[in-house]
Parts: structure tokens; sequence; C-alpha cells
């Protein structure tokens, strides 16, 4: 098998085509490091009658033992459900490859299949994956107009890095994947971005997509090295279509409502109007037509609205619901609209509007994650939700599926850098954003609410964080083009890009595009930015009006978390023997304790008295007792030269017979009784920690 290489940065990529999956459309592997992947593309035989669609389904699947890991539950070790990472992984592949497809692969199922064989430990297997993805597509039978190059630049101290370590990503600023295909001038544009950031500026990331620029072009130089030695043919794929007399009788009837149906601001009347062209095209069909009645108007419907609403925006700046190209829908903010939660926010831009609320929990609440490549707890979740009634359909409600695992990351990769740090405010924190109504761009609606509803809630974020989306309609033959901001939903369906930017007043948070032109250039990206930058900084103002800092207390029902340190070599004092002190403190107050190896600790409850009196038992079992204290303690046992007497919870001393009247005791019962409290002074520490008391000493000073 021959072996093709590229380096990027200072790492080698080896892309080798094989035979392995021989039955496949195409496969390859890729391998950077000691990080190995397989990518299979491969297509379906038949067209799958009754899709109306393409429909593309891209896998990334984690195998524990690419890490030497045995993961899973005590009962299950196999792989089951793809992890957050997996998924993620899937959808920045399936945003690079989606838009180079042919446009006639209607109802022809595509899967791409990456497996991480091998894991360094250094090297990510996600662009891995799609490098070697584009490349397999390449080299197979499957029409791909690629191929696709990716890296990843982040930026450490001020200085650019390619393709870094997971050292080097932790320590950036900046952490951003551009994918790009070249254009037909030969030149790179970019059709997928994925990023986030510590608030940065715009420049930052113009400088790093040029940065990038060189390593793209020669990844895909690369494949088309792979193609020229290794392609398959590509399958010819039928296309049909009705006749042309046909189809002008069918714009005659159809165009004037379509064209009605787009200049109503209203999405539920809109789509009532695109109703009334579907009925008055169903009634120019003839009998002999009835089978595939349903599909043409469909079809038809749906390539006339994306041509009319195309010429609308690029020839006659005429958007549907009557905005300017750079017009923000009405936008409305609310916190405090739930009465029992420990926070909410409530965002709304035209007809899209989203809820978020928070909800705070003890340390101990952190979600416990056990992936390939790492495991470890987290204290902060966003959480997305999409109900069909949202668009007004009516679907079975299921668990979330993978656009709303990738919204709900790319709010929570927007809100992270403004989160407080744990020690100032070690709290969990758990986001769920609902969408009540959807009209475009509801991930960067739920930026918004989710950075109100954390204000509401009095978590001590740095600055509020909101979000807009950037659409585009272009003509690629002319290269004319018109950004659109604050796309609705038929103007994301039928344009060319979906951008989206989240940031605070101080700079960009995050960033995600994808596209389905085939790429945009420097100066469409530089435009998008500035767009984005403009109707951002509208939407702030509007939201500091409602909330501007978080509020100075949490809820009254959010739980209390109090927070010391004490002597590490007094955590085994605090737990006791088989845990028994810590649960008899844990019965007897309700509150949550979490202990750290440092000897910090965290205790919990909905109620603050219970957990002022945990932090005053853990406190009096760990203080250290001082020659000339006087406690009230509790006899605990006689024995015949004294009584032991519990002074603080688990450290008792012992008053010697000598110490416990004036005068001689013949019998230390004679004086005291096992369970009753008594004033003691303390007299004396030996050296080996024990603690000698006195009643008659006690005695004198009261």
């Amino acid at each position: 098998m021959n072996e093709y290489s590229v380096l990027v940065g200072d790492k080698k990529i080896i892309i080798t085509p094989d035979n392995l999956a021989e039955q496949a459309g195409g496969s390859v592997f890729a391998r950077c490091g000691d990080t190995l992947v397989l990518a299979t593309a491969t297509i379906a035989p038949n067209k799958r009658e009754g899709l109306d669609f393409f429909p593309l389904t891209v896998d990334y699947e984690e195998k524990s033992y690419a890490a030497g890991k045995i993961l899973g539950s005590r009962y299950s070790k196999r792989e089951g459900k793809p992890s957050d990472t997996a998924i993620l992984t899937s959808r920045l592949i399936d945003r690079s490859i989606r838009p180079l497809f042919t446009e006639n692969l209607e109802g022809r199922e595509v899967q791409v299949v990456v497996t991480c064989f091998s894991w360094d430990k250094e090297n990510d297997a996600d662009l891995l994956g799609l490098i070697a993805s584009s490349s397999a597509l390449m080299i197979s039978d499957i029409p791909f107009d690629g191929p696709v190059g990716a890296v990843r630049v982040v930026r450490k101290n001020g200085k650019m890095l390619l393709n870094p370590t997971y050292n080097d990503r932790e320590e950036a600023d900046m952490e951003i994947i551009f994918s790009g295909v070249r254009n037909n001038d030969g030149k790179i544009i970019l059709n997928m971005i994925e990023g986030g950031f510590n608030e940065v500026d715009e420049n930052s990331l113009l400088e790093a997509s040029d940065f990038a620029e060189k390593a793209i072009a020669d990844i895909c130089q690369m494949q088309n090295s792979i193609v020229q030695e290794n392609a398959k043919q590509k399958i010819v794929i039928e296309t049909s279509g009705e006749s042309v007399e046909f189809e002008e009788k069918m714009r005659s009837v159809a165009n004037p409502l379509i064209t009605e149906a787009l200049s109503n601001k209203d999405k539920t009347e809109r789509n009532n109007l695109l109703n009334k062209a579907k009925e008055a095209l169903e009634a120019i069909f003839k009998e002999d037509q009835a089978e595939e009645k349903d599909k043409i108007i469909s079809n038809f419907i749906e390539k006339v609205t994306g041509e009319i609403l195309r010429d609308m925006i690029l020839n006659k700046g005429k958007r549907p619901d009557g905005r300017n190209l750079n017009e923000l829908r009405e936008l409305n903010a609310q916190i405090g609209l739930l009465p029992r939660t420990h926070g909410s926010g409530l965002f709304t831009r035209g007809q899209t509007k989203s809820l978020s609320i928070v909800t705070l929990g003890s340390p101990s609440d952190q979600l416990l994650f056990e992936e390939m490549e790492s495991t470890g707890e987290k204290r902060f979740m966003h959480h997305y939700n999409f109900p069909p009634y949202s668009v007004g359909e009516v679907k079975p409600m299921r668990g979330p599926g993978r656009r709303d695992i990738g919204h709900g990351m790319l709010v929570e990769k927007a809100i992270i850098p403004v989160l407080p740090k744990f020690d100032d405010f070690p709290y969990t924190i758990r986001v769920v954003s609902e969408i009540l109504s959807s009209n475009g761009s509801t991930s960067m609606a739920s930026t918004c609410a989710a950075s109100l509803a954390l204000m509401d809630a009095g978590v001590t974020i740095k600055r509020a964080v909101a979000g807009i989306s950037i659409g585009i309609i272009l003509d690629e033959e002319s290269g004319k083009y018109k950004l659109l901001t604050d796309i609705q939903g038929l103007e994301d369906h039928h344009g060319g890009m979906d951008f989206k930017v989240t940031g605070t007043s101080k700079g960009l948070t995050a960033i995600q595009m994808d596209v389905k032109i085939r790429g945009i250039d420097r100066e469409i990206f530089s435009q998008a930015l500035i767009e984005a930058k403009k109707a951002r900084e509208k939407i702030l103002d509007k939201m500091t009006q409602v909330i501007s800092t978080a509020k100075e207390t949490i809820s009254p029902y959010a739980p209390r978390v109090i927070t010391f340190q004490i002597d590490p070599e007094k955590i085994g004092e605090v737990i006791g023997p088989g845990g028994r002190v810590i649960n008899e403190i844990i019965d007897e107050t309700g509150a949550t304790i979490d202990i750290k190896d440092s000897g910090i600790i965290f205790i919990t409850s909905e109620k603050e008295d219970a957990a002022w009196k945990a932090v005053s038992w853990i406190k009096n079992i760990t203080r250290e007792v001082k020659v000339g204290e006087i406690f009230q303690g509790k006899v605990k046992r006689i024995i015949d030269f004294g009584a032991f007497v519990e002074i603080l919870p688990n450290q008792e001393g012992l008053v010697h017979i000598s110490k416990l009247a004036d005068h001689h005791v013949n019998k230390v019962s004679d004086i005291v009784k096992v369970g009753e409290m008594i004033p003691v002074k303390v007299i004396e520490i030996d050296g080996q920690g024990r603690i000698n008391l006195s009643l008659k000493d006690a005695l004198k000073n009261s």
C-alpha cells in the first residue's frame, strides 16, 4: 500500500489507501504520531424510494481499546451510546463534507464511518478523521467535489500554533478549526469553522485564518495526489424532470402565490400561502401523474421558493419580513419568569423564543464523564431542547438528537469563558434552554437567554454573552453576494451560510460556521465578523437594560454552599471509622459534605442553619484543644482511676480520680455518671497528644 504524507506544523499526517475494507466504496487509514483512524465511504446501490432529500450519515466511532482502556459499567464493557465528543466530531465532519456532494443525490444513502483504532494521547483524532473522510470519498465511486483540508489553530502566549498538543490547547486563549477547499481560481475558501475563545477580537480570527491557509492547501494537494493513483470511476446519477412546457405551466400557477408568501412577515401565514400554491398545482395534474404528484409538487415549490427568495434579496435587497439586510428582528429580554427555579431568562428575537433555566447544585453534583480521550468532572453544563411544538409540528418526544447536543455544546462553549472560578463560586451549574418558538438561530437565542438566567441566579459571570447568526445569498458564478443579519428559518434553509458568533462587550467567545455553498473567501469572512459585532452590540445593549450584572444573592430556593479548609491530616477524623462520623453529621444536619484531598470541605444544604451546624461540627472535630480551655463535656466511660469525657466531637480527655473533687474520692461513680454533662478544664496535653482534664479546676473558675 502506498503512503502519502503532508507536514502540518511540525507533525506529519500520513494517508494510506487500503484494501482491508474492500467492500466499502472507498477507505483509507490516516495517521499522525501513533493516532490512527480508518475512514470508509459507501453509497447504497439503489435509490431509496420516498426520500426527497440527500440521506448522508457520518459516524465517528470511539473505541476504548484505542486508548488502552477498558471503560463502561461493571456489567457492560463494550462501547454503546456514543459520547458527546463522538457526536460533536461526527457533526464536525458532516458539516465539512456535506456541501460538496452533487445536488442530484436525492434518495441515495451515503454513509461515512470513521473509526479510531489507536490514540496516542497527543494527537486528536477528530481532524485526522475529517481528512481521512475526504480522502475516502475522493477515491470512492461516490460523486464528491472535494478534497477538504482542515487544521486546528491555537494562540498560546501570543503565538499561533498548528495542530497543537492537548497541553497547548488548554493554555491557549484561542482555539479554532478551519476546514477549506480550493475554489475555481485555485484559492482556498472556508466551508466550516468551529472555535472557542477567551474574549478575543475579530482580527485574531482573520490572522488565524491566514495562518491556516497554506496548511489547508497542502492537505488538499496531498489528496489530489492520492486520487491520481487510486480513484475509482464515479457512478453516474440519473436526473429526471418535468418537460419544459409543463414546468412553465407550473410556474405560471405557483410563482405569484409563492412570491406573495415570501412577502408575508408571519411564518404561519407564509406557510398557509405556500399550501395554497401546493393546492393550485395539484389541480393542474392529470390522473396518470397522480403517483408522483406529491413529490413533484414538493420539489418544485422548494426549488422555486429558493429561486424567488434569492432573487428578492440579491437583486432587490428585499427580505421576506421586510427588514433591511443588516436589521435585527424585534428584541425582548426578561428574567425571573419562573417562581421556584434558581434563575430564569427569556430571550425573544422575532418569532424565536428561548427560555433558559439555571439550577445550582453542590460540588458532588458535577457530571462524571468517561470517554476514550478523557475522564473527569464537569461543573458547568448547558442542555438544549427543541420540542416539536416550537415549529408547529407533531412528532414523538424522544431524547436529545445530534443537533440538540451540538447546539447545547455551542452555547456551553460560548458561556464558559465568563464563568466565575470554582473557588469563587463553588457550585455545580446546569442551564437548560427550552426552545418555545423557532424561526431561525435558536442556539444564538439560547446563548442570550442562558446569560440572562445565570445573572438572575446570582452566578457572578464576568459579562453578559450574546450571539447572532449571519447568513448569505451568493451567486457563485458572478461572485455577487449579500450578507443577512439575524437570519430567520426561511433564509437559513434557502441561504448559503449559517455564521454564528457569540461574545461579550470585550470580545468573542465562540464561533461556528457551516455552508450550503462551496465556501466563503476572506472578504466574506471579514465582513461577516463586522456585521456580527454590530448586531451583538445591539443585543447586549437590550440585555443589559434588563440586567447588567449578576444579582447579589442567589435564590432562596437554591442550596447554600459553605467552603472552609482543615488540616489534610485530620480528614480521617472527620470521616471516622467506616464513615461513621461523617454519616452521623449528614444524618443529623441533612447537609451534603464533599471533602477534597487538599483538606478543602464543601458543605451544601438547602437550609443555611443546617449548613452552619455541619460546619461547626466539623470545625470542632478538627480544632486543636489548648491548655486552659474550659468545656462542657459528656461523660462517656468510667474506669477505676477516672472518667473519660468527650469535650468535642470524637475528642475525649481523661479526668483522673484525683481531679474530680477537692476531697478524697473513693469511687469515680460517687461523683459522675455516664452520660452526665460536666464542666472540665484542660490542664495538660502530653507528648502523645492525650488530653488531661480537671473537674475541680473547672468548678473553681465557674
